[in-house]
């Protein structure tokens, strides 16, 4: 990072769990919109994941994917696959092509969820790449993926962790099993409280924490490896829809004005936000290398976050009114400025990725 005329010059960040939704959830974002949104909060580097409708768990699936994503794309983008009983045969082929496998451990929307004891550890067992085995893993769940990531020494990364879930990782590593965790933005900057406030836009899995625990996830903070969004647009009916309500928000777009408020508040320096937003997952996923590509950001800028002028196609925050700071300038991939003063000013110049 870089301080150039008093603007702020940060690597391009990257995210390696939003949810893309298309295929079969245009009505909330698809590859074009969601991309758009990546740029416009700074990220030039995202992965995708697999619980679409149908889910991306057979390569026919990844390469259709692939193929809708190509040429509409404004940010580089990769994509995750997910484990069922019958995608374990398909590991193989898709290894060199997706950069973790996703195993849903708890309930969250979408038709992937693995709660067999067998269907566990087959899958555990059967991955057979260095990339990390992604789990949305609540409570208890933690140590029983840890536990299956020991048994067959494989790489976990644990999805938007809890405060709790914080020692038990710790001890694992100390017993050399090779996991790393991320934190969402939604859970260290809203809390049960603010359900009241949000109603059904506050709801996500795993839920918002009690505000005593989201204090603790912030003095945690230097023991997680990454933010991740977990950018998981709906629209608002859906969200509103009293029988079926939808888990997830957006986050793409806020993140970073949000995590520059924690870094004035000294809840974190800059350095460590470029080790949490771009370093520890370029590192941890095998993420390509982009040559010449920056955010350059006006740190002194300071705003009430809104719904006004988003990029994502479901159109709402649930950090409306929250103060955010640091307004994006610029965002240039490959050498080339693609966004500027809000604006996207070139055609898209993403590329679809794969793993190092």
């Amino acid at each position: 990072m870089n301080r150039k005329n008093n603007f702020l010059e940060l690597p391009g960040l990257v995210d390696v769990h939003v949810h893309l939704r298309e295929p079969g959830g245009i009505q909330k974002e698809d590859f074009q919109t969601g991309t758009r949104a990546a740029i416009a909060g700074g990220y030039t580097q995202i992965l995708d994941m697999p619980n679409n409708v149908p889910p991306t768990i057979t390569p026919q699936a990844l390469e259709d994917k692939i193929k809708k994503a190509r040429g509409r794309i404004w940010c580089d983008l990769g994509f995750n696959f997910g484990a069922t009983p019958d995608s374990i045969k398909y590991f193989p082929q898709i290894s060199k092509k997706a950069f973790g496998l996703k195993v849903y451990m708890n309930q969250t929307t979408g038709p992937l969820l693995i709660d067999k004891e067998k269907d566990r550890d087959l899958i555990f067992k059967s991955w057979n790449s260095k990339l990390p085995i992604m789990v949305h893993a609540e409570g208890k769940t933690v140590e029983i993926a840890i536990n299956l990531a020991k048994k067959y020494q494989k790489a976990l990364h644990i999805c938007h962790v809890a405060h709790d879930q914080i020692k038990t990782i710790e001890n694992a590593r100390k017993n050399g099993v090779n996991v790393t965790c991320e934190i969402s933005p939604h859970h260290l900057f809203l809390n049960k409280d603010d359900i009241k406030r949000l109603g059904p836009l506050g709801i996500m899995k795993p839920p918002l924490l009690a505000k005593k625990d989201q204090e603790k996830l912030w003095g945690e903070l230097n023991k997680i490896d990454m933010i991740a969004t977990d950018h998981a647009p709906h629209t608002l009916e859906e969200k509103y829809d009293q029988e079926n309500p939808k888990f997830g928000v957006p986050g793409l777009e806020t993140t970073l004005p949000l995590m520059l408020i924690a870094v004035e508040k000294g809840l974190l320096s800059i350095k460590r936000l470029v080790e949490m937003t771009s370093t520890n997952p370029r590192k941890i996923f095998h993420l390509p290398i982009q040559p010449s590509t920056f955010v350059i950001v006006d740190p002194k800028k300071k705003y009430k976050i809104s719904d006004k002028n988003l990029f994502t196609k479901c159109g709402w925050t649930p950090f409306i009114g929250m103060e955010g700071r640091g307004e994006i300038k610029k965002v240039v991939l490959r050498g080339k400025a693609i966004f500027e003063n809000g604006r996207f000013i070139r055609k898209p110049q993403g590329e679809i990725i794969y793993p190092n």
